[in-house]
């Protein structure tokens, strides 16, 4: 796991390199969203980050995911017709959802042509969700 000083940095770098400043709400946002893995709603990550930036709006969370979308150090994860969450895991890898608790889980993608594409094709991103139960619930039912 990377320290609080090589995020900060990777931070800045990313935005400067998107044409983006860094500010004391996107570094905030972003350390918020690493902290806890758990693919949260903007409106998740908005409670979470008000818990020490009090004066922060909806609006500007909002804002600060746009721009760590942007500069690629997040990205926006659609599931079903569901709120949209963010997952700071960068690379490439799949979903699995749990219908019985919301929770979302990153899984690795197969090895080398896991996905047997045919001849030519070239895969930039990979957008793959699975449904199912996770352990949790899986032993309840």
């Amino acid at each position: 796991m990377a320290s609080v000083k090589e995020n900060h940095d990777r931070l800045n770098e990313r935005l400067l390199t998107s044409g983006l400043r860094a500010t004391p709400q996107r570094e905030h946002v972003y350390s918020v969203l690493l902290s806890k893995r758990d693919h949260p709603t903007a409106e998740e990550l908005f409670i979470r980050v008000k818990r020490e930036m009090p004066d922060i709006s909806m609006a500007t969370v909002y804002n600060c995911l746009d721009a760590l979308v942007k500069c690629g150090l997040a990205r926006q994860v659609t599931l079903d017709r569901g709120a949209a969450r963010f997952c700071p895991n960068m690379r490439e890898h799949y979903h699995f959802y749990c219908d019985s608790c919301d929770s979302v889980f990153d899984v690795d993608l197969p090895g080398e042509n896991g996905f047997g594409l045919p001849k030519g094709f070239v895969a930039d991103r990979v957008d793959l969700t699975i449904h199912g139960r996770c352990p949790a619930c899986a032993n309840h039912g």
